[in-house]
Protein backbone atom coordinates (compact mmCIF):
# COMPACT_ATOMS: atom_id res chain seq x y z
CA UNK A 1 0.00 0.00 0.00
CA UNK A 2 1.26 3.60 -0.99
CA UNK A 3 2.40 6.28 1.79
CA UNK A 4 -0.57 8.20 0.71
CA UNK A 5 -3.25 5.43 1.02
CA UNK A 6 -1.72 4.57 4.11
CA UNK A 7 -2.52 7.77 5.23
CA UNK A 8 -5.67 8.01 3.93
CA UNK A 9 -6.31 4.37 5.76
CA UNK A 10 -4.76 5.61 9.00
CA UNK A 11 -6.98 8.62 9.01
CA UNK A 12 -9.71 6.53 8.89
CA UNK A 13 -9.49 4.44 11.53
CA UNK A 14 -9.13 7.46 13.56
CA UNK A 15 -12.32 8.55 12.20
CA UNK A 16 -13.89 5.38 12.84
CA UNK A 17 -13.15 4.84 15.86
CA UNK A 18 -7.99 30.39 34.49
CA UNK A 19 -6.98 30.41 37.40
CA UNK A 20 -3.93 29.96 35.90
CA UNK A 21 -0.73 30.11 38.15
CA UNK A 22 0.83 33.91 36.74
CA UNK A 23 4.53 31.76 36.82
CA UNK A 24 4.94 28.41 35.55
CA UNK A 25 4.77 25.59 38.07
CA UNK A 26 7.05 22.92 38.67
CA UNK A 27 6.37 19.48 36.93
CA UNK A 28 4.80 17.74 40.20
CA UNK A 29 3.00 21.02 40.79
CA UNK A 30 -0.23 20.89 41.61
CA UNK A 31 -2.92 22.58 39.65
CA UNK A 32 -3.77 25.43 40.51
CA UNK A 33 -7.10 25.94 43.02
CA UNK A 34 -10.30 27.12 41.05
CA UNK A 35 -11.37 30.40 41.61
CA UNK A 36 -14.54 31.67 42.75
CA UNK A 37 -17.07 32.92 40.12
CA UNK A 38 -16.09 36.26 38.94
CA UNK A 39 -19.03 39.33 40.02
CA UNK A 40 -21.56 40.39 37.39
CA UNK A 41 -18.88 43.80 36.98
CA UNK A 42 -15.78 41.69 36.40
CA UNK A 43 -14.13 42.40 33.35
CA UNK A 44 -14.44 41.55 29.82
CA UNK A 45 -11.78 39.77 27.98
CA UNK A 46 -11.13 42.51 25.80
CA UNK A 47 -11.03 45.05 28.48
CA UNK A 48 -8.10 42.56 29.94
CA UNK A 49 -6.26 42.74 26.96
CA UNK A 50 -6.66 46.34 25.97
CA UNK A 51 -5.28 46.94 29.81
CA UNK A 52 -2.26 44.08 29.29
CA UNK A 53 1.30 45.48 29.70
CA UNK A 54 3.76 45.01 26.61
CA UNK A 55 6.04 42.33 28.11
CA UNK A 56 2.91 39.92 28.56
CA UNK A 57 3.35 39.52 25.04
CA UNK A 58 5.88 38.38 22.66
CA UNK A 59 6.60 38.28 19.01
CA UNK A 60 6.48 35.10 16.95
CA UNK A 61 10.16 33.58 16.14
CA UNK A 62 10.63 34.51 12.54
CA UNK A 63 12.90 31.15 12.17
CA UNK A 64 9.79 29.54 13.62
CA UNK A 65 7.17 31.40 10.98
CA UNK A 66 5.90 30.03 8.03
CA UNK A 67 3.68 31.90 5.43
CA UNK A 68 1.59 29.94 3.32
CA UNK A 69 0.29 31.99 0.75
CA UNK A 70 -3.05 30.99 -0.89
CA UNK A 71 -5.40 32.37 -3.40
CA UNK A 72 -7.70 33.86 -0.57
CA UNK A 73 -4.43 35.05 1.25
CA UNK A 74 -1.92 34.77 3.89
CA UNK A 75 -2.02 31.99 6.58
CA UNK A 76 0.50 32.51 9.41
CA UNK A 77 1.72 29.00 11.21
CA UNK A 78 4.03 29.14 14.74
CA UNK A 79 5.98 26.00 14.54
CA UNK A 80 6.78 24.68 17.75
CA UNK A 81 10.61 22.93 17.79
CA UNK A 82 10.93 22.23 21.25
CA UNK A 83 8.19 19.79 21.16
CA UNK A 84 8.92 18.16 17.40
CA UNK A 85 12.62 19.72 16.52
CA UNK A 86 13.27 16.94 13.88
CA UNK A 87 9.99 17.72 12.06
CA UNK A 88 10.62 21.10 12.29
CA UNK A 89 14.17 21.32 10.88
CA UNK A 90 12.70 18.78 8.15
CA UNK A 91 10.42 21.49 7.23
CA UNK A 92 12.65 24.18 7.38
CA UNK A 93 14.47 22.66 4.91
CA UNK A 94 11.27 21.92 2.51
CA UNK A 95 10.70 25.10 2.69
CA UNK A 96 14.12 26.80 2.19
CA UNK A 97 14.02 24.26 -1.21
CA UNK A 98 10.96 25.24 -2.35
CA UNK A 99 9.19 22.14 -2.05
CA UNK A 100 5.65 23.02 -1.69
CA UNK A 101 5.22 25.51 -3.85
CA UNK A 102 3.05 25.01 -6.51
CA UNK A 103 1.85 22.08 -4.51
CA UNK A 104 -2.29 21.87 -3.54
CA UNK A 105 -5.02 21.79 -0.83
CA UNK A 106 -5.64 17.66 -1.23
CA UNK A 107 -8.33 17.41 1.38
CA UNK A 108 -11.03 19.21 3.36
CA UNK A 109 -12.81 17.29 5.77
CA UNK A 110 -16.02 17.81 7.16
CA UNK A 111 -15.59 19.10 10.77
CA UNK A 112 -11.82 17.15 10.84
CA UNK A 113 -9.06 18.51 8.52
CA UNK A 114 -7.71 20.47 6.02
CA UNK A 115 -4.56 18.50 4.28
CA UNK A 116 -1.80 19.35 1.68
CA UNK A 117 1.18 18.34 0.01
CA UNK A 118 1.87 16.91 -3.21
CA UNK A 119 -0.84 14.70 -4.65
CA UNK A 120 1.73 12.75 -7.32
CA UNK A 121 3.63 11.58 -4.15
CA UNK A 122 2.86 7.75 -4.59
CA UNK A 123 3.82 8.10 -8.11
CA UNK A 124 7.24 7.76 -10.26
CA UNK A 125 6.91 11.32 -10.73
CA UNK A 126 6.70 12.81 -6.64
CA UNK A 127 8.42 15.51 -6.21
CA UNK A 128 11.88 14.94 -4.42
CA UNK A 129 12.38 15.74 -1.12
CA UNK A 130 16.20 17.14 -1.89
CA UNK A 131 17.88 17.81 1.55
CA UNK A 132 14.83 16.94 3.74
CA UNK A 133 14.67 13.36 5.08
CA UNK A 134 12.37 11.24 3.67
CA UNK A 135 11.54 9.40 7.24
CA UNK A 136 12.00 10.53 10.49
CA UNK A 137 11.39 9.27 13.96
CA UNK A 138 8.37 9.78 15.41
CA UNK A 139 8.21 13.11 18.11
CA UNK A 140 4.41 12.16 19.17
CA UNK A 141 5.68 13.30 22.37
CA UNK A 142 8.47 14.82 24.15
CA UNK A 143 10.28 14.78 27.41
CA UNK A 144 8.60 17.17 30.22
CA UNK A 145 11.77 19.95 30.96
CA UNK A 146 11.98 21.15 34.05
CA UNK A 147 13.45 24.48 31.65
CA UNK A 148 10.07 24.49 29.86
CA UNK A 149 7.29 26.53 30.61
CA UNK A 150 4.28 25.64 31.75
CA UNK A 151 1.05 26.86 33.07
CA UNK A 152 -1.43 24.47 34.37
CA UNK A 153 -5.69 24.22 33.91
CA UNK A 154 -6.87 23.34 36.90
CA UNK A 155 -9.98 22.11 35.01
CA UNK A 156 -9.71 18.34 34.60
CA UNK A 157 -9.52 16.51 30.97
CA UNK A 158 -10.61 13.15 29.58
CA UNK A 159 -7.66 12.88 27.51
CA UNK A 160 -4.43 13.83 30.19
CA UNK A 161 -3.56 13.81 33.26
CA UNK A 162 -2.32 17.30 33.33
CA UNK A 163 -3.12 19.86 30.61
CA UNK A 164 -2.06 23.91 30.09
CA UNK A 165 -0.25 25.45 27.95
CA UNK A 166 3.69 25.53 27.17
CA UNK A 167 5.54 28.98 25.52
CA UNK A 168 1.18 29.52 25.20
CA UNK A 169 0.73 25.86 22.62
CA UNK A 170 -2.09 24.10 24.50
CA UNK A 171 -0.81 21.00 26.09
CA UNK A 172 -1.04 17.53 27.43
CA UNK A 173 1.43 16.06 29.94
CA UNK A 174 1.74 13.15 31.98
CA UNK A 175 4.31 13.45 34.88
CA UNK A 176 4.58 9.35 35.56
CA UNK A 177 5.33 9.22 31.72
CA UNK A 178 8.14 12.39 31.96
CA UNK A 179 6.03 12.81 28.41
CA UNK A 180 4.06 16.25 27.44
CA UNK A 181 2.73 17.01 23.50
CA UNK A 182 0.72 19.24 21.94
CA UNK A 183 -2.59 18.61 21.65
CA UNK A 184 -5.05 18.43 18.23
CA UNK A 185 -7.08 21.99 18.93
CA UNK A 186 -8.76 23.87 16.65
CA UNK A 187 -5.37 25.41 14.10
CA UNK A 188 -3.05 22.52 15.46
CA UNK A 189 -1.16 21.55 12.76
CA UNK A 190 0.25 17.83 12.64
CA UNK A 191 2.37 16.05 9.95
CA UNK A 192 0.37 13.15 7.79
CA UNK A 193 1.88 9.75 8.01
CA UNK A 194 0.69 6.11 7.45
CA UNK A 195 0.71 3.00 9.39
CA UNK A 196 4.36 3.35 9.90
CA UNK A 197 5.53 5.77 12.76
CA UNK A 198 8.37 6.86 11.07
CA UNK A 199 6.59 7.42 7.88
CA UNK A 200 5.62 11.37 8.20
CA UNK A 201 8.52 13.91 7.44
CA UNK A 202 6.27 17.16 7.09
CA UNK A 203 6.08 16.68 3.35
CA UNK A 204 2.43 16.38 4.19
CA UNK A 205 0.45 18.64 6.59
CA UNK A 206 -2.44 19.17 8.09
CA UNK A 207 -4.68 21.79 9.87
CA UNK A 208 -7.46 21.01 12.46
CA UNK A 209 -10.39 22.82 11.22
CA UNK A 210 -13.23 21.09 13.96
CA UNK A 211 -13.81 20.81 17.41
CA UNK A 212 -10.76 19.05 19.10
CA UNK A 213 -10.42 15.54 17.65
CA UNK A 214 -8.53 14.68 20.83
CA UNK A 215 -7.77 11.05 20.25
CA UNK A 216 -4.99 12.19 17.94
CA UNK A 217 -2.79 12.76 20.33
CA UNK A 218 0.06 11.03 20.78
CA UNK A 219 -0.18 9.14 17.44
CA UNK A 220 0.95 11.78 14.99
CA UNK A 221 3.60 14.66 15.35
CA UNK A 222 2.03 17.79 16.02
CA UNK A 223 4.88 20.39 15.04
CA UNK A 224 2.53 24.31 15.34
CA UNK A 225 -0.46 25.80 15.33
CA UNK A 226 -1.97 28.10 13.05
CA UNK A 227 -1.88 32.11 14.46
CA UNK A 228 -3.37 33.60 11.59
CA UNK A 229 -5.46 32.73 8.53
CA UNK A 230 -7.90 29.70 9.73
CA UNK A 231 -10.91 31.72 8.00
CA UNK A 232 -9.20 31.19 4.98
CA UNK A 233 -8.56 27.32 5.37
CA UNK A 234 -12.11 26.57 7.33
CA UNK A 235 -14.46 27.65 4.40
CA UNK A 236 -12.25 25.13 1.87
CA UNK A 237 -14.75 23.24 -0.51
CA UNK A 238 -15.24 20.24 1.21
CA UNK A 239 -13.58 17.46 -0.38
CA UNK A 240 -16.79 14.87 -2.64
CA UNK A 241 -14.11 11.47 -1.96
CA UNK A 242 -13.55 9.21 1.10
CA UNK A 243 -12.63 11.06 3.86
CA UNK A 244 -12.59 14.83 2.13
CA UNK A 245 -9.95 14.00 -0.71
CA UNK A 246 -10.43 16.01 -4.05
CA UNK A 247 -11.86 13.86 -6.70
CA UNK A 248 -10.15 16.12 -9.52
CA UNK A 249 -7.24 18.13 -9.78
CA UNK A 250 -9.39 21.05 -10.64
CA UNK A 251 -11.01 20.71 -6.98
CA UNK A 252 -7.51 21.49 -5.44
CA UNK A 253 -6.57 24.88 -4.52
CA UNK A 254 -3.03 25.40 -5.38
CA UNK A 255 -0.90 26.96 -2.67
CA UNK A 256 2.04 29.62 -4.44
CA UNK A 257 4.24 29.35 -1.67
CA UNK A 258 5.48 28.95 1.50
CA UNK A 259 8.16 30.32 3.12
CA UNK A 260 9.65 31.41 6.48
CA UNK A 261 9.46 34.53 7.92
CA UNK A 262 12.87 34.99 8.31
CA UNK A 263 13.49 34.72 4.55
CA UNK A 264 10.96 37.46 3.71
CA UNK A 265 11.56 40.69 3.65
CA UNK A 266 10.84 42.55 6.33
CA UNK A 267 8.10 45.25 4.97
CA UNK A 268 6.45 42.11 3.96
CA UNK A 269 5.81 40.26 7.09
CA UNK A 270 3.24 39.49 8.96
CA UNK A 271 4.24 41.16 12.41
CA UNK A 272 2.62 39.47 15.01
CA UNK A 273 2.73 38.81 18.83
CA UNK A 274 0.90 36.17 21.18
CA UNK A 275 -0.05 36.66 24.64
CA UNK A 276 2.35 34.62 26.91
CA UNK A 277 0.67 32.01 28.77
CA UNK A 278 2.79 32.40 32.05
CA UNK A 279 1.67 35.68 32.10
CA UNK A 280 -1.17 37.55 34.59
CA UNK A 281 -3.56 39.06 31.95
CA UNK A 282 -3.49 34.89 30.25
CA UNK A 283 -4.64 34.10 33.71
CA UNK A 284 -7.30 36.84 33.60
CA UNK A 285 -8.31 36.01 30.21
CA UNK A 286 -8.76 32.72 30.92
CA UNK A 287 -10.54 33.02 34.30
CA UNK A 288 -13.22 35.46 32.63
CA UNK A 289 -14.22 33.21 30.12
CA UNK A 290 -14.76 30.24 32.53
CA UNK A 291 -16.76 32.36 34.43
CA UNK A 292 -18.87 34.03 31.99
CA UNK A 293 -21.02 37.12 33.29
CA UNK A 294 -21.65 38.71 30.34
CA UNK A 295 -24.91 40.03 30.19
CA UNK A 296 -26.36 37.36 27.84
CA UNK A 297 -24.88 34.48 30.04
CA UNK A 298 -27.62 32.45 32.75
CA UNK A 299 -25.65 30.08 33.78
CA UNK A 300 -21.98 30.40 33.88
CA UNK A 301 -19.95 27.38 33.27
CA UNK A 302 -17.52 27.44 36.04
CA UNK A 303 -15.39 25.27 33.94
CA UNK A 304 -13.13 25.37 30.23
CA UNK A 305 -11.78 22.86 28.08
CA UNK A 306 -8.08 23.30 27.14
CA UNK A 307 -9.22 24.03 23.47
CA UNK A 308 -11.60 26.64 24.36
CA UNK A 309 -9.18 28.65 26.61
CA UNK A 310 -8.08 31.76 23.95
CA UNK A 311 -4.81 32.31 22.76
CA UNK A 312 -4.60 35.79 22.24
CA UNK A 313 -2.64 36.95 18.78
CA UNK A 314 -2.21 41.12 17.67
CA UNK A 315 -0.28 42.90 15.55
CA UNK A 316 2.49 43.80 16.49
CA UNK A 317 1.90 47.90 17.24
CA UNK A 318 4.28 50.32 14.87
CA UNK A 319 6.40 52.35 16.67
CA UNK A 320 5.43 56.10 15.76
CA UNK A 321 8.06 57.48 14.55
CA UNK A 322 10.35 60.56 15.53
Amino acid sequence: MTRRLLTTAMLAAFALSPALAADPPKADAKPATKAAPAKQNSRAAADILKASKPSEWRPLDPDNTLYVELPAGRVVIELAPAFAPLHADNIRTLVRSHYFDGLAILRSQDNYVVQWGDPEEDEAKARPFGAAKAKLAPEFTAPIKASEPFTRLPDKDGYAPQVGFSNSFPVGRDPRSGQAWLTHCYGAVGVARGNEQDSGNGSGLYVITSHAPRHLDRNIAVVGRVVQGMDKLSVMPRGTGPLGFYEKPEQRTTIAAIRLAADVPAAERTDLEVLRSDSPSFAAVTEARRNRHDDWYVAPAGYIELCNAPIPVRPVAAVPAK
